[in-house]
């Protein structure tokens, strides 16, 4: 691996983190606002499929004619990063969308769990469980 592919791998990284830091984003944003796991996976899958997708179509679109060494001159210089951009992209665009959202999930179940069983042993009711009544208030002297 010669050093302008690596140059390529940086150019990746840069756009794969933020893809995906922003999906992340995405579904705490939803889950704040009261969804479940699954229903904040699945929205904010639904809502950044179409930026990642065409972040990653226009990159590799761009990239294609010097891919295939056609810009001339400077080809063989500018041809590794182009491939290993492309063949990153493909993967990551597909890890993206489908590995990320599915451990997100997982790992979240996963400590909503671990809180109900800590919850139980201490006989308490699960965190996200509402009160069936409510508290009186106290009286006014």
């Amino acid at each position: 691996m010669g050093v302008p592919a690596m140059i390529g791998m940086l150019m990746l990284i840069g756009i794969v983190v933020t893809n995906t830091i922003v999906l992340i984003d995405l579904v705490d944003q939803y889950r704040s606002q009261g969804y479940g796991v699954v229903e904040a996976v699945v929205e904010g899958g639904r809502h950044r499929l179409r930026p990642i997708l065409m972040t990653a179509l226009a990159m590799i679109f761009a990239l294609l004619p010097m891919a295939l060494g056609v810009t001339g001159e400077g080809g063989f210089i500018a041809q590794p990063p182009a491939v290993v951009v492309i063949g990153g992209l493909i993967t990551s665009t597909l890890l993206t969308l489908l590995l990320v959202p599915t451990l997100y999930a997982m790992v979240e179940l996963r400590k909503e769990r671990r809180a109900g069983k800590r919850a139980a042993k201490k006989g308490l009711p699960p965190a996200d469980a509402t009160p069936a009544t409510e508290a009186p208030e106290p009286a006014a002297l």
